[in-house]
């Protein structure tokens, strides 16, 4: 019997390859997106079923939950993979802004989650892929606050998680990525800005000028990404973090390696 796997986010970049790659592999697959006009020709795989989801809206996330139980029967991983980031000076950051960034990367998976318990729970098993970031571990870079956050807070979600699912036999892991040479995050990232107060124009222009040259050779193969999913969705890995990319492993190495106050320094001084 082909196993199940509901995935967060799949109308572009990691989330569509996530999910292609699984219905490749045979597995069923519940896509959930929140504009279903970008979804892939249905007939192209017969075992995917494309679902609309906004992963803020605890009502989209029930229905969407109970739709892909009643398809396939039975969902036995789940990726939570939807995410966003707003950039720029914290003081400059509109309140819908920060509320926008926490509902996203925080409550969204604190949804699907809440959402799946029950299901999770009956058939004593199952699995909770957290998407996070290099990010979620370590700072990297300036005007990065709201989304450092997010991670952080992902990162703390799923490791307390583990003390009370761990008993039910229910699966938690992260992914520490970074980025990718198919994720269009750069551009979809929503600056706070502000007309009149101009003390951080200087650093957001080197912040920019960084994110918009970074070389291939930093980027990270998407499908590298999507193997490790794969790796710990069929339990090939057993690891709990996985760390991917070479940018992510160096920061780590030197986070772990000097005092937190020579790392914030020397991180600070690339700007």
């Amino acid at each position: 019997m082909s196993q199940t796997i509901f995935i967060t986010g799949t109308s572009t970049g990691l989330g569509r390859l996530t999910a292609r790659v699984f219905a490749e592999r045979g597995w069923n697959v519940a896509a959930t997106m929140r504009d279903l006009g970008k979804a892939e020709e249905p007939a192209k795989f017969r075992n995917v079923k494309y679902l609309q989801l906004d992963v803020a809206d605890v009502d989209q996330v029930k229905a969407a939950t109970a739709d892909a139980i009643t398809a396939f029967g039975k969902v036995d991983v789940v990726v939570n993979n939807a995410g966003m980031g707003t950039f720029g000076a914290l003081e400059l950051a509109e309140e819908s802004a920060i509320d926008w960034q926490y509902s996203v990367n925080v409550r969204g998976p604190i949804n699907i989650i809440r959402s799946f318990l029950p299901h999770f729970r009956a058939h004593r098993g199952g699995m909770f892929i957290n998407i996070s970031s290099f990010m979620g571990l370590t700072t990297a870079m300036p005007l990065a606050s709201l989304y450092n956050m997010s991670k952080f807070a992902l990162e703390g979600l799923t490791e307390a998680l583990y003390y009370e699912l761990e008993p039910l036999n229910i699966d938690l892991r992260l992914i520490e990525q970074g980025g990718s040479s198919d994720n269009n995050f750069v551009r979809n990232i929503a600056w706070n800005t502000s007309e009149t107060i101009r003390d951080y124009d200087v650093l957001t222009s080197k912040v920019k000028a960084r994110l918009e040259t970074a070389k291939e050779g930093d980027l990270d193969d998407p499908q590298m990404i999507v193997d490790a999913i794969y790796a710990l969705a069929t339990r090939e890995s057993t690891q709990f973090r996985t760390v991917l990319g070479s940018t992510g492993n160096t920061l780590m190495a030197l986070r772990h390696s000097v005092p937190i106050e020579d790392y914030l320094a020397r991180m600070a001084s690339a700007f």
